[in-house]
């Protein structure tokens, strides 16, 4: 992807059937950007990340985000906050499909 440009997200969205689609719309040391998409009963588990923070936005669809032993209703223009080491994750429980736009900082390591 050629930066800088405006973008629609779900032009580069991966729906795969088996599991969480990813997508990156850009990566530097500093930030990436990415893609999660989510057909219905998919899931992304609880994890933390170390040494990263990370937003989720909600650019299409409703879900679940899963914070920290809660589980948070989203649905689209929602953000959650998961500052570094609290658990997260997101869980699209259907009829629809999810399109989450993930942005971690610094942008080292998995997304």
């Amino acid at each position: 992807m050629n930066h800088p440009s405006v973008i629609r997200p779900a032009d580069y969205a991966a729906y795969t059937p088996g599991k969480m689609g990813k997508s990156t719309l850009f990566q530097s040391p500093r930030l990436l950007v990415g893609l999660n998409a989510f057909e219905p009963g998919q899931s992304h588990a609880l994890h933390a990340h170390v040494g990263q923070d990370k937003a989720y936005l909600v650019a299409e669809g409703t879900g679940v985000f899963l914070l920290d032993g809660r589980e948070l209703p989203m649905t689209a223009g929602d953000l959650l906050i998961a500052p570094e080491g609290v658990p997260h994750g997101v869980r699209n429980p259907g009829p629809g499909r999810l399109l989450v736009i993930a942005v971690l900082a610094p942008g080292h390591g998995k997304g």
